[in-house]
This record gives structure tokens, C-alpha cells and sequence, in this order.
């Protein structure tokens, strides 16, 4: 709240901070000596290499289990494999980003007409995405765009990394942020009073959203970019990013979604909420590989339900 003190950080807390931020720095530093390509294949190579080792494995091969029952147990340990290459190159190529944007080549746009029209109505709308291969590219073709856009991400536990973060992506032009909770909301709120649009992240787990259907299961999604939506009277407008090879991207701006207002505002709602999972849905089926299936998505009572099927 505003006026209220920070809260007090011990000096040993600070200290493991401070020594985490200097690592983390070192990583970057180096990812941006070597190269992007280099940077990209040591990524996927550490996490294929130590991913299937960790106890996040174990998430990983339930929901694929939970989203591809009728995929072989091979398929599906070749299909975790793939994707912890993709974490760990997605992860590399964070500190790199301003050499991956779509002047550089590495970026394909599809749709961009949408893109040219949402720029040139003044008017804004609601981007809606998943966590697909590297995310940042869509940010940057944002960017790229023209479009005044805010940003939603969820700041780093370490402030000193969460700077290095910040810094990372205003870079490659990312310059207005809107933190997930707290004063975020409002950021969003007044951002879209001013005709600039918003970007989220709809694909991961929220207790307190509507009840849809992900890969027919139920799982709980944040209303956040339907309410949006609805109260600006503008579209959610989905997008998506596909990883091709030799560190290339295809990023896609797709039909938007119109939300009907009909005066049933929580119904509305849901429906919205459920409209972006389908479509997120659709583009996991579509290169499943791209997906971030560390997350664990869906609620306890479908894990414990996969459990006793055992």
C-alpha cells in the first residue's frame, strides 16, 4: 500500500542476493560473449541434460499424461525430453533478446496487418497469449509494432536479478512494465484509459478464476484479461509464437475474439476466460514441444485422480 515501509531485509538475506545477482550477471555476460546461436544450444543442452533429472520431471510426465492419454510412455519421455531443450534454450536467450527481434531477421510475422490496424486505430485491446516457446519474441514484435503496449510480468523474488531482468528487456525496447499483483491492476487500469493496450499470460494456474475445460479437465484461469475486455469494450487479441530451427521464430497475431456483453457479467467472463484456454489449447496440440510443461496446471483433484488410476 502506499506510504508503507518496505520491509526490512536481513544483511545475510541481502548478501545471498547480491551473490545470486553477480551469477546471474556472469551467466548473461557470458550468453552475450559467446553468441546467440552458442548461447541458445548451451541452454538447451544444460536443461536436456539436468531436467530430466530434477524432481520437476516427475510434473512434466503427469501433465503430459493428463493432456495426451493415448501417447505412448516412450513418446511422452521423448516429448519431455524435447521440451526441457526449449526451457533451457528460452532461458539462454533472455539476456540476448535485443539481437532476436524481428529487424534482425530471426522473426517471421504473420498477421501483422492486425498488428498495422490495432496501431493505426489508436484504439486499445486486450493481448492474450500462453507460455510458448520463447515468450519474449512476442513482446519485441509488440515493440516492433508501434503499438503502446503495457507488459505484465511477475518480478523476480531478488531485486538485484529482477533489475538485471528489467534492464535485459528494455534493451531490446520493452519499457512499460505492469507487475502481476499488487498495484499492477491499477497500472493496467489506467494504462488502457490512456489508449494504451495490455499483454498477459493466460495459461497458468489461478484458484480464484472461473472453473474451463484445458484438454478436458478443469482447471482454474485468471478472468483478468476478460474483465479487461469487457469493461474497455475492445477484443481479446491472441497471439502465439512457434520456435523454427537455427533460433528462429514465427510469431502469429490470430483472429481476435469478440466477448458478447450480455448483462450476465460473470458468465461473460467465463466465457472469455474459457475462449483463451481453448485457444491456448489448441496451440499446445498444435507443437506441444513449444508449451511450458514444468507448470503445474491443473488442480490437485485431477493429479490425485491420475494417481489412483495408477
Amino acid at each position: 500500500m502506499p506510504g508503507e515501509t518496505a520491509p526490512r531485509v536481513s544483511l545475510r538475506q541481502d548478501l545471498i542476493w547480491r551473490v545470486e545477482a553477480a551469477l546471474f550477471a556472469g551467466f548473461i555476460g557470458l550468453m552475450r560473449l559467446i553468441g546467440l546461436e552458442t548461447a541458445s544450444n548451451f541452454g538447451g543442452w544444460v536443461l536436456k541434460t539436468l531436467g530430466p533429472i530434477t524432481g520437476t520431471q516427475k510434473t512434466v510426465m503427469r501433465n503430459l499424461r493428463i493432456a495426451f492419454p493415448e501417447m505412448g510412455e516412450e513418446e511422452r519421455k521423448a516429448l519431455a525430453l524435447a521440451q526441457w531443450e526449449q526451457t533451457g534454450r528460452t532461458f539462454a536467450e533472455t539476456g540476448i533478446m535485443d539481437r532476436l527481434t524481428p529487424d534482425t531477421g530471426r522473426i517471421d510475422i504473420v498477421g501483422a496487418e492486425r498488428l498495422e490496424a490495432i496501431r493505426a486505430s489508436g484504439k486499445p485491446v486486450v493481448f492474450v497469449s500462453g507460455h510458448m516457446a520463447n515468450i519474449e519474441t512476442m513482446a519485441a514484435v509488440l515493440v516492433a509494432s508501434g503499438i503502446p503496449v503495457q507488459v505484465t510480468y511477475r518480478a523476480a523474488n531478488n531485486p538485484y536479478v529482477d533489475a538485471q531482468i528489467v534492464a535485459a528487456r528494455a534493451r531490446y525496447g520493452v519499457k512499460l512494465f505492469a507487475p502481476k499483483g499488487g498495484d499492477g491492476a491499477r497500472e493496467l487500469l489506467a494504462g488502457l484509459s490512456r489508449g494504451e493496450s495490455v499483454a498477459l499470460m493466460n495459461d497458468q494456474k489461478f484458484s480464484e478464476g472461473p472453473e474451463v475445460i484445458f484438454f478436458g479437465q478443469p482447471v482454474n484461469a485468471a478472468p483478468g484479461p476478460s474483465r479487461l475486455a469487457l469493461r474497455f469494450g475492445t477484443v481479446l487479441q491472441p497471439m502465439s509464437v512457434v520456435r523454427l530451427p537455427g533460433v528462429r521464430f514465427r510469431v502469429t497475431a490470430h483472429e481476435p475474439i469478440e466477448l458478447a456483453n450480455t448483462g450476465d457479467r460473470s458468465g461473460d467472463i467465463a466465457r472469455g476466460v474459457q475462449a483463451i484456454t481453448t485457444f491456448v489449447e489448441e496451440r499446445v496440440r498444435e507443437h506441444p514441444v513449444d508449451w511450458f510443461w514444468v507448470h503445474k496446471r491443473w488442480p490437485d483433484k485431477v493429479y490425485r485422480a491420475l494417481e489412483q488410476a495408477d
